[in-house]
């Protein structure tokens, strides 16, 4: 398996700490509000490389933390925390709307057939962790207190900007607009691990600590979540493309400073969901949820299918009519897949070269579109029915589309919309029908003289019934 990893810029074979398992972790949601598609897009793609990892073998442990404190509106830890700002919206206090909107995401998750990591860990239960840490930063000399804050001291690195060649000048305070220059930094790079009362005394959610009553930084959270649970050494590091700077390039410089070693080995981002105006937000434009999406027609499936058509390192453009697209191809898809029937053995050879396919596409970092692609040569193939719907089940295991769910159920609508037909069109088919369903609960009650009695009658207007291992069927005209 290929995968591109953001630290190096190049795509390389996927190779663990340890042999046959993998530590992962996602940065999970700042809980101040819903969830918008461009967030749930990074999290299906995060969910499909979770679920090739153990559909290729891998014993995966996933951990997610729920920042409901420290997030700041601004990258540059200034402004208001998102959480305060949340409270104050819906006039609630800030662990009710964590809750809330917690509870929120991991519906959306359900719905989007998203795994839910082996650990959640909310950043209001780590508050230890993070004052053991950066009081190790203290005394190791990365860490310093100015004006009430304890800061990360990048000039004692000997590389901060990891993930792109950034020049200093390029990242100059006041380039983003609402963004304040903080005088108590060293170095402008430098960034916040524990606020104290000193900063938005408005602020609900304080501890005590060695420097104060306040709250930690929004990066020291996700380094302490992923050490506590997943240990010194980290497989996969994933999150979209935004949090490739600041919040993943400080993330590292603060976790091997306390570590004295390398700490994650690949870093794995997904690019935007624009619009067609640009990059998706919540605060511009239509705020666009799942349940929005949901109440114009758009079953979660289709969604997570759009998703899927594109490669996670390629931007993907969000309009109704690319949705109406992918609504169309879902169904045709399901469509076609409704209409094969368990005929026959599966084709052992047959279902290796075309796994092969799939599994080539997934191996060359993830490549969805070619997986999709993948299953529509099952549906092209020459083979049989047994083989082709075992193929499906296998790739669904990483997909997870509902393909042959959502088949059954459509060859189900079908069968009744059919039926329905046939009643409108001709009552003595109805009639029929009904005849030899009430024949059928005479049979199973073992009242053999009323199932005779109903055969007699139906013989006795033209009908001839044929029972068969599949069921009853029946000829019209033909009674002797």
């Amino acid at each position: 398996m290929y995968l591109y990893n953001s630290l190096t810029r190049t795509k390389d074979e996927f190779i663990p700490n340890e042999p046959g398992k993998v530590s992962m972790y996602t940065c999970g949601p700042t809980v101040y509000h819903f969830a918008h598609i461009g967030n749930l897009r990074t999290y299906i793609m995060e969910d499909i490389l979770d679920r090739y990892l153990r559909y290729a073998g891998y014993a995966v442990t996933r951990v997610m933390n729920i920042t409901d404190v420290g997030h700041l509106t601004s990258d540059a830890d200034t402004g208001e925390d998102k959480m305060l700002k949340g409270a104050k919206r819906e006039h609630k206090t800030v662990m009710e709307i964590a809750k809330f909107y917690t509870d929120k995401f991991f519906e959306d998750c359900e719905a989007l057939h998203i795994r839910r990591p082996e650990v959640v860990q909310p950043a209001t239960e780590c508050v230890e962790e993070f004052i053991r840490v950066i009081k190790s930063l203290i005394e190791k000399g990365y860490a310093y207190e100015a004006g009430g804050n304890i800061y990360f001291d990048t000039s004692k690195l000997e590389q901060y900007y990891v993930f792109n060649n950034f020049e200093e000048e390029d990242l100059a305070v006041g380039v983003r607009e609402g963004v304040e220059e903080d005088g108590n930094k060293r170095n402008k790079a430098d960034f916040v691990l524990w606020f104290t009362k000193s900063k938005f005394d408005d602020q609900e959610l304080k501890w005590d600590s060695p420097w104060g009553v306040g709250y930690p930084g929004w990066h020291i959270e996700c380094s302490c979540i992923s050490m506590k649970n997943l240990g010194e050494r980290l497989d996969i590091h994933c999150g979209g493309i935004d949090n490739a700077f600041p919040h993943h390039t400080n993330e590292i410089a603060q976790s091997e400073a306390y570590l004295g070693h390398k700490w994650c080995n690949w870093w794995v981002h997904v690019l935007h969901l624009n619009t067609n105006s640009g990059k998706m937000s919540k605060s511009k434009g239509e705020f666009l949820t799942l349940s929005l999406l949901a109440s114009k027609g758009y079953d979660p499936m289709v969604y997570r299918f759009f998703c899927l058509q594109s490669h996670y390192r390629k931007s993907l453009v969000f309009s109704y009519e690319n949705m109406d697209n992918a609504k169309v191809a879902y169904g045709k898809l399901i469509s076609r897949i409704a209409s094969l029937r368990e005929e026959g053995e599966v084709d052992e050879a047959a279902f290796a070269e075309l796994k092969a396919s799939f599994v080539k596409a997934m191996d060359n970092d993830l490549n969805t579109s070619l997986a999709v692609t993948a299953l529509y040569d099952v549906l092209k193939a020459k083979t049989n029915g047994a083989t082709k719907l075992a193929l499906l089940r296998d790739f669904d295991r990483v997909l997870c589309l509902d393909l042959l769910e959502n088949a059954a159920k459509k060859r189900a609508e079908d069968a009744a919309v059919a039926e329905e037909s046939k009643a409108a069109d001709d009552p003595f088919v109805a009639w029929i029908e009904e005849q030899i369903e009430a024949r059928r609960a005479a049979k199973a009650s073992k009242n053999y003289a009323e199932a005779d009695r109903i055969r007699a009658e139906l013989l006795g207007k033209g009908v001839t019934l044929i029972d068969t291992k599949e069921g009853t069927t029946y000829r019209i005209g033909d009674a002797t």
